[in-house]
């Protein structure tokens, strides 16, 4: 049984920003492949969530109710609440999450 995938509104923003940047610093067409594949990403994780690991920074903290995929260099965050499955963020990996995270998920 699939699950079914729903992004936040941080995440959508997430997306929009992401789209934009690249837009501006490379082309439109690098823009729309990165935004396919983080959509592939998303119809695995309906599929099977439970595949992504816990991200570093909360699992140093004892939380493991959030899970990650990897789209390099971007990271897609979700939970997974009964068969659905929560998209909180979609960042790049090469930044500090600590501040993000804590902002957006605790």
């Amino acid at each position: 049984m699939e699950y079914k995938v729903y992004l936040t509104q941080d995440a959508y923003s997430d997306l929009s920003d992401l789209y934009q940047y690249i837009s501006e610093t490379d082309s439109e067409e690098s823009a729309e492949y990165v935004l396919s594949a983080i959509e592939k990403t998303f119809s695995k994780l309906a599929e099977l969530p439970e595949r992504g690991h816990y991200p570093r920074e909360l699992k140093e903290l004892g939380i493991k109710d959030y899970r990650e995929v990897l789209f390099k260099p971007y990271r897609v965050i979700y939970r997974i609440i009964k068969k659905r499955v929560y998209v909180y963020c979609i960042v790049d990996a090469r930044r500090d999450l600590n501040d993000l995270l804590s902002n957006r998920l605790l």
